[in-house]
């Protein structure tokens, strides 16, 4: 099962106002375990960057200087998402920047029956408990301490360590060692000396006033 977790950044709330996508960050996930791979990119908007966007990812227009536009970037991102199901924290938002950009290039829109919001997980299995990524990391005791500014790439690794726990928490060791190593691990284990386990003679006297009340019982067919 491969899933990408997603984020993007953005010069403003809505693409039909011409906003547009500045930073995507990918991180892969298969059968619930990272792989090592992931895409990111910043992109060039060919816009302006509002100062009220600034303050939240601190990406400046300076920044983005050289950097591609987003139809170099588009066939690249969407052969590494593929198929895959994606994760997304208020995935509306995401999703509506993301098919702007590529319904622009003529790619197909992102179907929203292929996106799970992580956010409409936790209103679900948390009701009434703040949503927002920094208190999900606080409650499942994931690091954030780096996250200063919101950032593509940041924001999906540790949305994916929060994904990981909604879904049932990540199992931390599982272990496989086979061969040799497993022999030896085996020959350096401390074993315990049997215990007794031979009932009392009260006990036994019990068990059999019980079997004398049973009809037919199999402890005497077998004597």
């Amino acid at each position: 099962m491969r899933e990408i977790v997603l984020d993007t950044e953005t010069t403003g709330l809505d693409p039909r106002a011409g906003h547009r996508i500045i930073e995507i960050g990918c991180v892969e996930l298969v059968n619930h375990m990272p792989s090592g791979r992931h895409f990111h990119r910043y992109v060039d908007p060919e816009r302006d960057i509002p100062a009220e966007a600034i303050a939240v990812h601190g990406i400046t227009a300076e920044k983005l200087k050289g950097k591609p536009v987003f139809a170099e970037i588009a066939g690249e991102f969407v052969d590494f998402i593929a198929d895959a199901t994606l994760v997304i924290h208020n995935a509306d938002f995401d999703v509506a920047f993301l098919n702007a950009e590529l319904g622009n290039l003529g790619f197909p829109a992102i179907a929203r029956g292929r996106v799970i919001d992580t956010m409409t997980m936790v209103r679900r299995k948390l009701p009434g408990q703040a949503a927002s990524l920094d208190a999900l990391c606080q409650r499942f005791g994931v690091d954030n301490s780096r996250r200063t500014f919101h950032g593509a790439l940041l924001d999906a690794e540790l949305l994916a360590e929060v994904y990981l726990e909604l879904v049932g928490g990540r199992q931390v060791s599982i272990d496989l060692v086979a061969g040799p190593v497993a022999a030896e691990q085996r020959a350096q284990r401390r074993h315990r000396q049997a215990r007794a386990h031979a009932p009392a003679a009260e006990e036994i006297a019990h068990h059999e006033a019980l079997v004398a009340k049973l009809r037919n019982p199999i402890w005497k067919a077998a004597g």
